[in-house]
């Protein structure tokens, strides 16, 4: 593996990739204080309901669809080709919504977001485990995790003021991602990985081998069922706290906001409680964290109460991502990065999608509150159950790649 280049500690470089990561985070929920008033605007549309909770999901099937295939262009063709093209794209089809005036021509153009969003992903993080290793990529990667919540909290708030005066004015919100492209272009460079198609094709069996395979699905699966239970926040919340206290637009967006400025706290810190916890350790605290946020969340009879819940849920929240990158970028070797930070990609987004889908039949069955109530009951049982088998799935973990001192 190739040694970290000092142009990685260029300040406009950590910049274009904490920017650049934050844009993933606005693909869905910076319109979600828009979603009632766009429900109201496309009342006449059969199934509206469903179908405006999949203008913040769209993306993330798309994104799901993409990221296997942008990690098999970062690992061929390299990273920056792909950020730069894919950040263009991202604000070009991301603003679509200013302009598209049917439900489904806004979801076709939210696809397209998808798309952009997994080449954005991809490409970012794995430039951040190229560029850094050891504790400087655990302390980067909590600092990645951090940026996305921050722009969360500022996205979010801001597409909260922009929704409480037309539901299309946060699409504006979007256009960001083209400020970035000078940034991008003058800053990132194509780091030297020395893989040659010789050493590639001559490494391929031992390479293979050692890849965890069943480690890894484990990983994605936590990420897959932890942002199902993640997603009642941005796609259900501004329902419920309508509901609950008639939230406006603004409140619903302060609301969310505040859930992902607690996951920033927690995210900064990554780099510190990962030096006294191991990733096995963490997972458990993860979702006991998680799933306390959201039992209290579900039994909220007001406003604050609620905050209350979300931030707890939070705190949670923030150390689930980036514990998932780095114990990947950690147990593969450099010459699958790219495909194994695309497969958590899509395990991610996929979670993202499937959640509106699998959230609905059941809310309108039990109702909202209880929704919340039983995805925190789950948590809770899940991080039981990753307790008692701690042992097991530390035997499933691997030497760290041996050209890494870690």
């Amino acid at each position: 593996m190739n040694k970290p280049n000092s142009n990685s500690n260029s300040t406009f470089t950590k910049a274009a990739l904490l920017l650049a990561s934050t844009l993933t985070v606005m693909s869905g929920a910076t319109i979600a204080p828009s979603l009632p008033a766009m429900q109201d605007h496309f009342v006449n549309v059969a199934n509206v309901e469903l179908l405006v909770k999949l203008v913040i999901t769209m993306p993330a099937l798309f994104i799901v669809i993409g990221s296997p295939i942008a990690g098999m262009i970062v690992d061929r063709f390299g990273r920056k080709p792909l950020l730069l093209s894919t950040t263009l794209f991202y604000g070009l089809t991301g603003a679509s919504g200013l302009i598209l005036d049917s439900l489904p021509a806004i979801l076709v153009g939210r696809a397209f977001l998808g798309l952009s969003v997994s080449g954005v992903m991809v490409s970012a993080t794995t430039l951040i485990a190229d560029y850094y290793i050891g504790t400087a990529r655990t302390t980067f990667m909590g600092l990645q995790a951090a940026f996305m919540s921050l722009g969360g909290v500022l996205f979010l708030s801001l597409g909260g003021t922009l929704a409480l005066h037309n539901w299309r004015y946060p699409f504006l919100i979007y256009l960001f991602s083209l400020l970035l492209l000078p940034l991008i272009v003058f800053a990132i460079y194509e780091p030297q990985r020395n893989l040659s198609k010789k050493i590639l094709a001559s490494n391929q069996g031992s390479q293979n081998e050692s890849i965890p395979i069943t480690l890894l699905l484990l990983i994605f699966g936590m990420t897959t069922l932890s942002q199902i239970i993640f997603y009642l926040i941005p796609v259900q919340l501004p329902f419920y706290l309508r509901s609950l206290v008639n939230a406006t637009p603004s409140e619903s967006g302060m609301a969310i906001a505040f859930c992902t400025l607690f996951s920033a706290f927690t995210s900064i810190f990554y780099g510190r409680i990962k030096a006294k916890l191991d990733f096995v350790s963490i997972v458990p605290f993860t979702f006991g964290i998680f799933g306390i946020g959201y039992v209290i969340i579900g039994h909220a009879n007001n406003y604050p109460t609620a905050l209350v819940g979300l931030a707890i849920a939070g705190l949670g929240l923030g150390l689930l991502m980036p514990n998932m990158s780095v114990w990947i970028s950690t147990i593969v070797p450099d010459a699958v990065r790219g495909r194994s930070l695309g497969g958590l990609s899509t395990a991610f987004f996929l979670g993202q999608f499937l959640s509106p889908i699998i959230a609905q039949p059941v809310s309108q069955k039990v109702g909202l509150a209880l929704t919340y109530g039983l995805a925190g009951g789950l948590l809770l049982l899940l991080s039981a159950m990753f307790i008692i088998m701690r042992a097991q799935v530390t035997a499933l973990s691997v030497k760290p790649i041996k050209s890494e001192k870690l």
